[in-house]
């Protein structure tokens, strides 16, 4: 597990999770270009493996909210089209899988909408939009909430194993694991977190303030919180990979389906970030063709810039292309780009939408 203490080692091992050794070194050559080459070369060893796996027994992405974003920040500096905003769809990730024999369950980036709208630059956002615009169905539209999507989906808060999410802008976790010694919604769940991106949530500087809400992970109880240290194999068909950049300790979740290996992460926000030379969202193979640039990064805080662009190419190398668009890779982001009325002029080439693969046990 790389940096971690014995006892944090000993720990995973006994949740059933072991590392994956694929990447280790890959960032670590002085030149950038030389980190590209052996990233890449890397990734396609790591893909071979988790390919290798039988797919999950059930995998199934689910619509939360609509959330208005900068596209300054969403097609970083690439689209010519002069709409201020865009919209991401957030979405919940019910994964099923097997460790040691048994049936697990994880939630991939579980949002609590009412917690997160008390992210500051969501909440100046909404000071400077039409009053009530980040709260009505009209610009910030709820599909649903964490608790309705597992309902539909016929899975118990019980049933919960863990939770994690790539990174942990916006996100407020006391509802699900409990704060203070109060219960949480999720009375079994473990969250499984990168140490880096867990150290920074909880010694923010101001330039990454304004994403995170404020005491989001204040007063969990730190045995609930799996810390992880480099890339991470969960169980059979799930895996977590560091992809640093839009955060210091971000990850990206790759799950084992029927379609293959489908990678999810917010250092992009859709396929047309990860394969730009095909996008038909004006201004961007422009773009790409002026500046050699070979993915478009979700840049709201540009906290690593170079590692979240080689991290992105690692991103999309496992992926390899959809079976549904061969044109873009499997990325699946948490954050997805999607067009609304709102905002015109803007909308995705190719996007993924809501998917489900096998069926849940409950």
């Amino acid at each position: 597990m790389g940096h971690g203490s014995s006892a944090s080692q000993t720990l995973l091992e006994t949740e059933g999770f072991s590392p994956l050794g694929y990447l280790e070194g890959a960032r670590s050559a002085s030149s950038p270009q030389d980190r590209l080459r052996a990233i890449r070369n890397a990734a396609r060893g790591l893909r071979e493996e988790l390919l290798s796996d039988a797919p999950l027994s059930f995998y199934r992405s689910m619509e939360l909210i609509r959330v208005p974003y900068p596209a300054r920040y969403g097609l970083l500096n690439a689209t010519t089209v002069p709409t201020p905003l865009l919209h991401i769809v957030n979405r919940l990730f019910i994964i099923q899988f097997k460790s040691q024999g048994r049936l697990k369950t994880l939630l991939a980036s579980p949002s609590d909408i009412v917690g997160g709208r008390e992210t500051p630059f969501f909440k100046r956002l909404g000071a400077v939009l039409p009053k009530g615009a980040i709260t009505n169905r009209l610009l910030a539209p709820v599909k649903r909430d964490v608790l309705a999507a597992l309902r539909e989906a016929g899975i118990a808060p019980e049933q919960v194993d863990y939770i994690s999410y790539d990174h942990l802008h916006t996100q407020d976790i006391r509802q699900w694991l409990g704060t203070d010694g109060k219960p949480g919604l999720f009375p079994r769940a473990k969250l499984i977190v990168s140490r880096q991106e867990w150290a920074s949530a909880k010694g923010l500087l101001p330039p990454q303030q304004d994403w995170y809400v404020p005491n989001g992970v204040a007063g969990v109880d730190e045995s609930r919180v799996l810390l992880i240290d480099g890339d991470t194999r969960i169980g059979e068909g799930i895996s977590i990979v560091m992809t640093p950049g839009h955060t210091e300790g971000n990850h990206s979740f790759v799950a084992r389906t029927p379609e293959g290996l489908m990678v999810t992460s917010e250092n992009g926000i859709g396929p047309d970030a990860y394969a730009p030379q095909h996008s038909a969202i004006p201004g961007v193979r422009k773009y790409v063709r002026d500046t050699g640039m070979e993915v478009v990064l979700n840049g709201n805080t540009l906290e690593r810039g170079v590692d979240q662009y080689l991290s992105m190419i690692l991103e999309k190398e496992i992926a390899g292309p959809s079976r549904r668009n061969p044109d873009f890779p499997n990325m699946v982001c948490s954050s997805e780009f999607d067009a609304w009325w709102a905002f015109p002029g803007l909308k995705p080439t190719f996007r993924f939408g809501d998917l489900r693969f096998g069926a849940p046990a409950t």
